[in-house]
């Protein structure tokens, strides 16, 4: 997608160096656009552990990237050993996203029992194969969500309300998005299209993210309290609602975003359909419970109490909250199967149950029946 007319996707391999990947600093955006250098596996992990990248597909491309960077340092003589090593601090960094350790398997896998010079060869073609397959899946994925998109622009003959929450945009992945590609194929299309987006407390990625790749592509859309979307769907303001996810189990339960959930509860409520778009790399085929089995990550209770913004030409962080209050940040929830339309998938829709999923991709039936 585009920033200023500009093509851009999040993570690339520098063209002057090809030891060093470079990224889009999220953690700037919208107020400053800035590319971070990652040259180590070090500055990797920093950069998805405090979320200068994230979004599930980008995370586990970054930590496809972060093999390839720790493999161009080693001296060693026990590759698998330290393969294993780097594998591990790397999924450390976020542990609910699946992309990430699906990524830096994927990768290791390849560079197991191989010569230093062939690993790194190995590792990077790897993360290129597996970078191009998630833009072609987000491309999919688009493709599929416009039927939907377009069925409600011909049954009503105005703009298609689209609620979404989070940034489950091209940020959050290569190019695309998830959960915006129907919107930009739609668009592309002729279709009016107008996007409700959650502000997303408590980082705020659709205020600052989601709502400023629209903007860059001429999306109409409204920013909205993370509170508004039930009194929306009440009053006929939202057509579709559509998400991205961090990890769903192969029984169609969905983990993303916190605050998810209970716009699936609005939705269900109000008889409005609530859609799930994703990647099969964003599915976890060892699980099948996404309340007991799904880790929750729990980030830093200061993301709570304070905010950031822009003034006097540089982001500042002011307070929000009392100082002897305490504050709790949960960075996801889990949807229930049973309150998600259905699925959008670089295949196709399927519903939210093990049936459908794994009719969808019978080729995972060795994963899913261990």
């Amino acid at each position: 997608m585009k920033i200023k007319g500009k093509h851009f996707q999040t993570i690339w391999l520098s063209e002057e160096s090809d030891e060093i990947v470079q990224a889009i600093d999220q953690r700037k955006l919208p107020f400053v656009f800035e590319i971070l250098d990652l040259a180590t596996v070090t500055d990797v992990y920093n950069a998805i552990r405090d979320m200068a990248v994230r979004g599930a597909p980008l995370i586990g491309i970054t930590g496809a990237y972060g093999i390839y960077l720790a493999l161009l340092a080693y001296n060693g003589n026990k590759l698998n050993n330290y393969l294993d090593e780097v594998a591990s601090y790397l999924k450390s960094s976020r542990p609910t996203a699946v992309n990430l350790a699906f990524a830096i398997d994927e990768v290791v896998k390849t560079c197991r029992n191989s010569t230093i010079k062939d690993a790194v060869s190995k590792a990077l073609k790897k993360t290129t194969e597996l970078k191009e397959k998630e833009v072609e899946y987000c491309s999919r994925i688009g493709n599929h969500g416009l039927a939907l998109i377009e069925g409600i622009y011909k049954e009503k003959k105005r703009p298609v309300n689209v609620l979404t929450h989070c940034n489950a945009g091209w940020l959050a992945c290569i190019d695309w998005g998830t959960a915006t590609a129907p919107v930009y194929k739609a668009s592309q299309k002729g279709i009016p299209v107008h996007v409700w987006v959650d502000e997303t407390r408590p980082r705020n990625q659709g205020a600052r993210l989601t709502a400023f790749e629209l903007a860059e592509e001429g999306i109409p859309h409204t920013i909205i309290p993370d509170n508004t979307g039930g009194h929306l769907m009440q009053h006929g303001e939202v057509d579709l609602v559509i998400v991205g996810s961090d990890r769903t189990t192969v029984s169609g339960d969905v983990a993303n975003k916190i605050g998810t959930y209970l716009k699936a509860l609005a939705a269900h409520d109000n008889q409005i359909p609530f859609y799930v778009a994703l990647p099969s790399s964003s599915i976890d085929w060892g699980i099948t419970d996404g309340m007991s089995e799904i880790p929750i990550e729990q980030r830093d209770p200061s993301e709570v109490g304070f905010i950031e913004g822009w003034a006097k030409n540089q982001i500042i962080s002011v307070r929000l909250t009392p100082e002897k209050s305490k504050t709790a940040n949960y960075g996801f929830d889990v949807t229930p199967a049973r309150l998600v339309t259905g699925l959008i998938t670089e295949k196709g829709i399927c519903k939210a149950d093990k049936k459908s999923i794994t009719t969808l991709f019978p080729e995972k039936k060795y994963l899913w029946q261990k």
